[in-house]
């Protein structure tokens, strides 16, 4: 099964994450940042991987290090459970609407992280939760993954829905890439013979 276990222990934070990626996207999260915690449930479910995550931190100075961490976590999770990603459909595209906000996402399960991040809030907060603090997120779930991830807010102007539109864009797109296509089950997708590097 392409299942993982991360913990992460430093002086700021202490997470843990479990992940399933051939899961039905159940999910059980408690990062201690409500905010946060519905996007992890987001990501889970949209992309049908089962996460459990567990994050204890300094959220009393402010979010960003238990958010950047979770997001390091659960890279090096999805990282690890695709293994030599033999048998993945490697590429995904998504367009997608929550009301007024449409987000595109494209990625490809490469084992070259980048990423392109064109998406711009009007707000500093959602709730009590940094805008700023979504691309941080990504960035490092990114580099920890090995994906190139492109994500652009095309329109919206809720800044609630777009931040949504953001991490289901994310779940779909990565439910296509990681899927196994049949045609191809025992091959790594790639005339390199290996991904990444």
């Amino acid at each position: 099964m392409r299942t993982a276990k991360i913990a992460r222990d430093t002086k700021e934070t202490r997470i843990s994450v479990e992940i399933n990626l051939d899961g039905t996207g159940a999910y059980d999260v408690a990062t201690g940042i409500g905010f946060f915690d519905h996007m992890l449930e987001q990501l889970a479910r949209h992309s049908l991987i089962d996460i459990t995550a567990r994050a204890d931190g300094d959220t009393h100075i402010d979010f960003h290090h238990t958010v950047e961490d979770t997001g390091i976590a659960l890279g090096q999770a999805i990282r690890q459970a695709l293994g030599d990603m033999a048998g993945i459909n490697r590429y995904g595209d998504t367009h997608l609407a929550m009301d007024e906000a449409l987000t595109r996402c494209a990625l490809d399960v490469s084992g070259r992280p980048f990423l392109v991040w064109d998406v711009n809030f009007d707000r500093d907060k959602v709730g009590d939760f940094d805008t700023e603090l979504f691309e941080e997120f990504f960035r490092a779930f990114t580099m920890n993954a090995g994906m190139t991830l492109h994500i652009a807010n095309l329109y919206g102007s809720n800044c609630h829905h777009i931040a949504e539109t953001c991490f289901k864009a994310v779940a779909r797109t990565l439910r296509t890439a990681i899927e196994i296509d049949p045609r191809q089950e025992n091959r790594i997708p790639t005339t390199k013979g290996q991904l990444g590097g």
